[in-house]
């Protein structure tokens, strides 16, 4: 007798390089409806949550909200950088509306962030230019060969306090301040984001205080922007991590070997938009989020990624990597 199963098992061909990537064409597709709601529901939930703030009768209880205030911008936000892929609700003005107002909150204006971001996409794990919308990586003859100053904005760039303090140094310097600065006409936004920033805190302050622009937007935007920083670094900045020659880069290679699967609780799943399937992501942008826990049940050569955590002996693994070692072929302490 033939084993119909068994055969089946032993006909099947994983998929590899190009041939993975096409295969996740059939999940590149979103329901609109359904992106409009976790748009509007996740919208409705902060400023819902912020009037809770305002109103809620105890310190305690505030503080707790204002932390769920922190996590639900990391919702919003990975949506936002979902629409910036064209993976959700694509050529619709009311949603490039909202996502701009969404941008300018999140101290990540549209224009900056793009340009920037599609840079990353592109040129993720190359040696030579995945320093442009990433953190910088030298390798260490390089790192030797520095001057004081090159190796001081290096280590300040992956320091984990810059990390953690991502409000002021990834998103107010990094996303506004400097690419004003050096293209003033090109990303007038990034003014225009730190000018309504600075104005919303001054009516917050003028109408509730210093406490309630502590429990509006310093806790919430520290912890979102803290923890985004951190995620970002995590999924490409990790032990097992392989970076290449620009010669030797394929879009896939960088997906799978330089990009990692996070693993949280699922309600960190939720507030992070799944943003913790990076590997998938980098294979395909124009997946909504919403569909990259299918394609990981659905395609087998995607379920045995690279992975990381949120636990603190991972973040101190990932923390700890400094410069990449050609001889040893891998991110190293110093």
């Amino acid at each position: 007798m033939t084993d119909k199963a068994g055969d089946a098992v032993s006909a099947y061909v994983p998929r590899t390089g190009k041939n993975l990537t096409i295969a996740t064409k059939a999940f590149a597709r979103e329901s609109r409806s359904k992106s409009w709601w976790v748009v509007l529901s996740t919208l409705f939930l902060f400023f819902a949550n912020s009037a809770c703030i305002i109103i809620a009768p105890y310190l305690a209880i505030k503080i707790g909200l204002s932390i769920v205030s922190g996590l639900l911008m990391v919702r919003m936000f990975v949506i936002y950088h979902d629409f910036q892929h064209g993976a959700i609700l694509h050529r619709s003005k009311g949603a490039t509306s909202i996502m701009w107002g969404v941008g300018m909150l999140s101290l990540a204006p549209s224009s900056v962030w793009r340009s920037s971001h599609n840079h990353h996409h592109a040129h993720n794990s190359k040696l030579r230019s995945s320093h442009i919308g990433s953190y910088p990586i030298m390798t260490r003859k390089r790192f030797q060969s520095a001057s004081s100053s090159e190796r001081r904005q290096y280590l300040f760039m992956r320091h984990p306090l810059t990390i953690f303090v991502g409000y002021f140094t990834t998103f107010g310097l990094g996303m506004c301040l400097l690419p004003f600065l050096r293209h003033p006409r090109e990303q007038w936004e990034g003014l225009l984001a730190l000018v309504l920033h600075a104005c919303i805190m001054a009516t917050i302050w003028h109408l509730g205080g210093f406490m309630l622009v502590v429990l509006l937007l310093l806790i919430p935007f520290t912890l979102a922007m803290g923890l985004g920083s951190y995620l970002f670094y995590a999924q490409h900045n990790f032990p097992e991590v392989v970076h290449t020659d620009n010669a030797g880069w394929t879009h896939h290679g960088a997906a799978m070997e330089a990009s990692s699967f996070m693993r949280m609780p699922s309600i960190m799943h939720w507030f992070t938009a799944n943003i913790g399937y990076h590997h998938i992501h980098h294979l395909n942008a124009k997946i909504p989020f919403y569909r990259l826990p299918e394609v990981m049940r659905n395609m087998p050569e995607l379920q045995t990624p690279n992975q990381t955590s949120l636990h603190p002996r991972e973040i101190l693994r990932c923390l700890r990597l400094k410069v990449w070692n050609c001889q040893t072929g891998g991110m190293e302490a110093l």
